[in-house]
């Protein structure tokens, strides 16, 4: 048996072609292409087809007419609840009893009904209507159309922030969410189950929420005007200063830097403090760990450029799901095609043997 490493960190559980997050060189490159030649060029639908296909064309359809039964304005359980019901709904069929075409499309059909159950819900939320089928025609892109469907409008400058952080984030390797997708599909579990068990994993705040408890922090320092005095404070009351460090990059965090750029070039409101506060942060974990790397991660300007699209923070979980369902597909494409149960092992570290009578 191979020695124990909690949370697994380190061990090798799957070969992937999908996606290189470039542990030494702070470089993400989705079937070898670097996510910096993506951002801007194409949209994230055609992203979907790099990471599923491995062609930008056709890339992930419209979603169907589909009208969910029953949405709480809870995106992320109302995705959850919604995505499991579309098994039934669709009659989706067990991986192990259809081909890979098949289970492309079904695939396919569910990432962009995803998407949509996320915009309407997040449009409950706010207590209106979701927007109807031809008002959302009227976009050009999956970004366009998701807000079309939750507002009714599209500002472009929230266009361009949520198409950037939806291609940060649509594919990271194998991590919380990724591999339950992936222990899912090999069960032989229909896409819908497996899907829907991905989303689950992602509602936790260890995984894809951190960027909602971002502003917070964002505001007490724009009330203080001392971010280096609040980065001291938390660090001497031993907490967390959310948005930095990572269990994969030793270098800096190639989404984070993208993700700056374009909150500087939208404007947003909040940039000079987040960079201030960014400069303290890194400059006082340096101090104190001065031979472990610590850069900014993904979750401090997806916060900043979510923020700059109105997005509320509470949806921020959501959003990344709907990011996310890209790297899902190719991940449950590739589990399908190995044909293998995912079964690892425990070591058991209980009482010895024992009568009854002694518990």
């Amino acid at each position: 048996m191979n020695e124990f490493k909690p949370g697994l960190e380190g061990v090798v559980a799957i070969q992937t072609e999908i996606a290189e997050p470039d542990r030494e060189g702070g470089a993400l490159r989705y079937r070898g292409v670097d996510i910096e030649e993506l951002v801007g060029e194409v949209p994230y639908e055609k992203v979907w087809g790099l990471l599923v296909d491995e062609n930008l064309e056709p890339g992930m359809p419209d979603p169907e007419p589909y009208e969910p039964k029953s949405l709480s304005g809870n995106a992320p359980a109302d995705l959850q609840a919604e995505t499991a019901h579309l098994s039934a709904e669709w009659g989706l069929k067990k991986l192990v009893d259809i081909d890979d075409e098949e289970a492309r499309d079904d695939l396919a059909r569910l990432s962009a009904q995803m998407m949509s159950i996320v915009a309407q819900s997040a449009a409950v939320a706010e207590g209106r209507e979701p927007a109807p089928d031809d008002v959302v025609a009227q976009g050009e892109t999956a970004a366009e159309k998701f807000l079309l469907r939750w507002r009714g409008e599209a500002d472009p400058d929230h266009v361009k922030a949520i198409d950037t952080y939806w291609i940060c984030t649509a594919e990271h390797g194998l991590n919380a969410s990724t591999f339950t997708a992936r222990i899912t599909a090999s069960t032989g579990a229909d896409c819908g189950a497996a899907m829907s068990a991905a989303v689950g994993a992602l509602s936790g705040p260890l995984h894809g929420g951190a960027p909602a408890r971002v502003l917070p922090m964002l505001d007490e320092v724009a009330a203080t005007g001392d971010p280096e005095g609040y980065v001291k404070d938390i660090l001497e009351r031993r907490g967390k200063i959310m948005g930095f460090g990572h269990r994969v990059y030793r270098a800096e965090d190639p989404r984070s830097r993208i993700l700056k750029r374009t909150a500087q070039e939208l404007g947003s409101p909040r940039f000079k403090v987040a960079e201030a506060l960014e400069e303290a942060a890194l400059d006082e974990l340096r101090n104190r760990k001065p031979d472990y790397v610590i850069a900014t991660n993904v979750e401090f300007y997806s916060a900043v450029v979510l923020d700059v699209a109105e997005v509320p923070p509470d949806l921020t979980p959501a959003m990344f799901a709907a990011a996310r369902v890209a790297g899902w597909s190719a991940h449950i494409l590739e589990e399908k095609r190995t044909g293998r149960l995912i079964r690892p092992s425990a070591q058991y570290i209980g009482p010895g043997e024992r009568s009854l009578s002694a518990v």
